[in-house]
């Protein structure tokens, strides 16, 4: 059992779903992976439940270390003291690498980690690596969480006494759909099937639409629309949700997302104490790692520490002459991160803007999250919202797996006679969708916040006199400009008649299904043309690994000669 629990599938070998099917429905289990900690939930027939590991914790570390010949995560092998972790051994953080090329400047600011990140900086996966024996093993990040996410199935296995196939996750807001295949890939690696892959404040949205339902049971009453925003922010990521609940039913009427958390204020207070970190670290030598994680491990004591305190004292020898003793003061904390706190309340102010609600407009305010517990935080947030207190209905550091354990629940079928799984979640795209055209310019189709499933078209016409073929660059994002967005995929339509420039209309049709699946349909219309030429479907993502050179090298190919621009509307100038 044990050697099967460390089985991983290469990437070659992930494969789709077993062909045989249970008698009965098997309930998915819910995961929260989050950057630093993660936890695993299922509902147990009449409420959800938070498995603990052997050392009967809810809450694990998410790491793996590669010192011994089998890697080992914080599932099972819980590390004597922190600073094994940052020996140079231990990789983490892999939610926040995932899924991105080595010219993000997320990858760049990992180059600070206690372990190897290196990058060519052309648009390929970075190299990633851990310290093994005075030696560099190479990894990636899909299988440092694959290897994570097989102790996580083991112990959810020997908890409930039943294989675990299934399984919903939850993620962030501002995921890529390419990220989302990675993520898909290290669960198929790990023998996962991903019934879902949930935004993670949707998943405490969903908790908080059962809370609200049981409240109107006891009250004898059908409980009218009640409009909440979730806040939700980790060691990774930041997202923003608002929510309309009423009867076990809620609608997401708006997102938003970025990739700052509370690594970056980790990041922030490091360089602040010291400044000329990146020098003495750069080249990632045994004694730089130990040091570099001396450091870390003073910087996050003290971020822990000013939550209830309102100065620290920090020092830390680091060596070579190299000491930091001072005393820390919340106010000091809070400005080094000023640009850090004024994007959380940027979020937030849009999302209240793109769900077209007032502060006052809102009965409920959720903050979940680890940096929920800053105080700097809770302040933007209830300060924005106009609130003296916040929702207390919750544990901000479970509510996002006990959404995601509740959704498993209703995804797997499972009914429950007293109503508790009669729950619903209306979906809203998180990220437009649209393609490149109008030169270098995103044009969306499907806009971010659209209600899913959703199918949306629109029409383009050609740049050139006689222009027989076109390229679809289909695009994620929510910037003016393509290379400001995910690229996730591309595909040429043939076809156009040898016409004036203008002229042929191009037909662009995106459609996301209750699954989440996102198909491109693409054709030329001709009208009162007896046969004309078929629409191409291309399911996005397409893209892998170095997709960033592939796109370079066909604007070098093509240059503006298969560009498409957008078809203006009748009366739009």
């Amino acid at each position: 059992m044990a050697e099967q629990a460390y089985t991983v599938a290469s990437d070659s070998e992930t494969t789709g779903e077993e062909k045989t099917s249970p008698a009965f429905p098997e309930i998915a289990i819910g995961i929260d992976i989050g950057t630093s900690q993660c936890s695993v939930a299922v509902w147990n027939g009449s409420q959800v439940e938070l498995l603990r590991n052997t050392r009967n914790r809810k809450l694990m570390r998410s790491y793996v270390t590669f010192k011994d010949e089998v890697p080992a995560g914080g599932v099972s092998d819980e590390l004597a003291h922190e600073y094994d972790m940052l020996s140079g051994a231990a990789i983490f953080n892999m939610k926040r690498l995932i899924g991105r090329v080595d010219t993000d400047p997320v990858v760049h600011a990992s180059k600070n980690l206690p372990f190897l990140v290196q990058t060519l900086d052309i648009g390929v996966r970075p190299f990633i690596a851990a310290l093994v024996n005075k030696m560099w093993r190479s990894t990636t990040p899909e299988e440092v969480l694959a290897i994570f996410l097989v102790e996580l199935r083991a112990m959810a296995e020997v908890k409930l006494r039943r294989p675990v196939r299934n399984v919903v996750l939850t993620i962030p807001v501002s995921f890529s759909r390419f990220q989302l295949t990675r993520i898909e890939r290290a669960c198929a690696m790990a023998g996962l099937h991903v019934l879902r892959l949930m935004p993670e404040p949707t998943a405490v949205a969903l908790l908080y639409a059962q809370q609200q339902q049981q409240s109107a049971h006891e009250n004898m009453g059908s409980g009218s629309e009640k409009i909440a925003l979730i806040f939700n922010m980790g060691a990774g990521y930041c997202d923003v949700a608002i929510t309309a609940t009423a009867g076990g039913v809620s609608q997401i009427k708006a997102l938003a997302g970025s990739t700052v958390g509370g690594e970056d204020l980790l990041q922030n207070l490091m360089h602040h104490l010291l400044p000329s970190m990146d020098h003495i670290f750069s080249s990632h030598g045994i004694e730089e790692i130990k040091r570099m994680g001396l450091l870390r491990v003073a910087t996050q004591d003290a971020i822990h520490q000013l939550s209830s305190e309102m100065s620290v004292p920090i020092d830390v020898d680091l060596g070579n002459g190299t000491k930091i003793s001072k005393f820390l003061e919340r106010a000091e904390f809070e400005e080094v991160n000023k640009e850090v706190f004024q994007k959380c309340e940027t979020l937030i102010k849009r999302c209240l803007c793109d769900a077209k609600l007032e502060a006052e407009d809102v009965h409920d305010v959720i903050i979940v999250g680890g940096c929920s517990y800053i105080p700097k935080v809770r302040n933007i947030v209830m300060s924005i919202c106009k609130r003296e207190e916040l929702y207390s209905g919750m544990n901000p550091l479970e509510a996002a797996v006990r959404g995601a354990a509740l959704e498993g629940a209703v995804a797997s079928g499972i009914s429950d006679p007293f109503g508790s799984l009669d729950l619903l979640t209306i979906q809203a795209t998180p990220l437009s969708i649209g393609i490149q055209a109008d030169g270098s310019n995103f044009v969306p189709i499907i806009h971010q916040n659209t209600t899913t499933p959703v199918r949306k078209e629109q029409n383009f016409t050609t740049v050139h006199d006689n222009q027989a073929e076109a390229l679809i660059f289909v695009y994620e994002g929510d910037e003016k400009t393509v290379e400001d967005n995910h690229l996730l995929g591309y595909f040429k339509i043939t076809g156009i008649p040898p016409v004036p420039k203008g002229v042929p209309e191009i037909n662009v049709c995106m459609d996301i299904d209750a699954s989440n699946v996102l198909r491109v349909f693409a054709g030329v219309i001709i009208p009162g043309a007896k046969c004309p030429p078929p629409f191409m479907e291309v399911r996005m993502p397409t893209v892998d690994d170095g997709h960033a050179w592939s796109a370079q090298t066909l604007h070098k190919t093509y240059g503006s000669t298969l560009d498409l621009v957008t078809v203006k509307k009748k009366g739009q100038h």
